[in-house]
Parts: structure tokens; C-alpha cells; sequence
């Protein structure tokens, strides 16, 4: 129904308007898409992956949105994430060690001890991510040949950030911006929360070689090509 109404809208537009916001709406029409191709499109090309995450969608303020600057060394680790799976038929090898839950709780132990004491806010903040990452997973976090694997190891209501790690964690921080837009936030919170989510990105990248996997598993994809098809 979004995707309807938007090329409607993108249609009655056309004529009006042109330049700008024709790239706009543009965008809009593709990030419909890219939530039915599972994030294939932004995560792709590392320059495209900025704009993306600023594209208006059902009348949210491009202002409004939290803007997460991802370090260059993980735009690369997206890149090569999304050639992995899409291009090379490889799977992340799960369950992951450290997972998502492991992650977060490493980085609330590295601030506790930098800041020297226990932030409830950090905390918070964690527990968010964690949530937003269980949901969102199955919704937008998955490529089309990842789907038959979520479906074999998640089950008997296990949480997706006991299995799942750093590598399918960043593709959270490119939606990131979209979500929250949708939360009401107050602007100096906001600034905060946008703070804090490139401190953890940081924590992230200073410790890429430990949370990330170095290469995929290609026995995966080929063993799950024949059940994907019947579904």
C-alpha cells in the first residue's frame, strides 16, 4: 500500500514539480524497494548508503533525522558484506561469537571503566539498539538468500542477538536514521542518542578485527538454494 501510494504521489509530482524534489521522491520510490530487497540498494555502494539514510518517506522531516556517520573502514565492511552473501553466495557463519548481546555488553564494560561508573543512559541506549535490532532483523536487516538460514536457526522464540553478530549489527546503524525518525524525541535528546550511537560505531571500528568475520561460509547458501525455492 506505501509503495502504491508513493508512485501515485511520485506520478502526480511529476508534472509539477522537477529537479529536486523529482530526486526526492525519486529516493522515496526506492526505499520502499529497498525494504523489500533487503537492503540491497544503499548497502551496495558506500557513497549511496549517506543519501539513503536521509531520504524522506511517508512525510518524515529530512531534518528530523539522526544523522549516524558511519567510519569509513565499516562502509568498506558493508560493502564487502553485502559482495559476500549477494555475489559470492556466502553466509555469515552463525551462530556468531561475540553476538550482538556480547557487543553491546563489551561496550557498556569499555565506558563504565573510560567514564568510571555505570551510566544508566548507556544502558538504556543499549537496551534500545538490542530491541530495535530483533525487530528489525527479520524486517529489513536480511538478504533474500539469508531468509532460509534466519529460518533454521531462529525458532522456539530465541532472540536474533544471541545468534546473530557485528556484521549484520551494522547494517542496523544504516536504517538507524529512518527508524528513529519516528520516535518523538526531543531535539537536545536527539543530539545525544546521535552522539553516543557514533561513540558505539567508533567502539565498533576500533575493534573491527576482533567483532568481524574475515570470510563468509559457502556452504550454507548452496545447501538452502532447494528448500528457498519451495517456499
Amino acid at each position: 500500500m506505501k509503495q502504491q501510494a508513493l508512485q501515485k504521489k511520485q506520478g502526480a509530482d511529476r508534472s509539477s514539480k522537477s529537479g529536486r524534489s523529482a530526486q526526492t521522491k525519486q529516493k522515496s520510490s526506492t526505499d520502499v524497494k529497498v525494504e523489500k530487497e533487503d537492503i540491497k540498494s544503499y548497502v551496495a555502494k558506500g557513497k549511496k548508503r549517506k543519501s539513503d539514510s536521509g531520504t524522506e518517506k511517508d512525510n518524515v522531516s529530512v531534518e528530523k533525522l539522526v544523522k549516524i556517520q558511519i567510519p569509513s573502514t565499516l562502509k568498506k565492511q558493508l560493502v564487502d558484506d553485502w559482495e559476500f552473501v549477494n555475489q559470492q553466495d556466502k553466509l555469515v557463519k552463525l551462530p556468531r561469537l561475540p553476538n550482538v548481546d556480547d557487543i553491546l555488553t563489551k561496550y557498556l564494560q569499555y565506558r563504565s571503566k573510560k567514564d568510571g561508573m555505570m551510566t544508566d543512559s548507556i544502558g538504556e541506549i543499549l537496551k534500545g539498539i538490542r530491541c530495535y535490532f530483533d525487530k528489525a532483523l527479520p524486517v529489513m536487516l536480511l538478504y533474500k538468500k539469508e531468509r532460509q538460514q534466519y529460518h533454521d536457526l531462529v525458532v522456539d522464540n530465541v532472540s536474533p542477538s544471541t545468534i546473530y553478530g557485528a556484521e549484520h549489527l551494522l547494517r542496523l546503524f544504516v536504517k538507524l536514521p529512518e527508524l528513529l525518525a519516528y520516535v518523538n524525541i526531543e531535539d537536545e535528546t536527539l543530539i545525544r542518542l546521535q552522539q553516543k550511537m557514533i561513540d558505539f560505531l567508533k567502539f565498533m571500528q576500533k575493534n573491527q578485527s576482533t567483532f568481524f568475520l574475515s570470510a563468509y561460509d559457502g556452504s550454507r547458501v548452496s545447501e538452502g538454494k532447494g528448500k528457498g525455492k519451495d517456499e
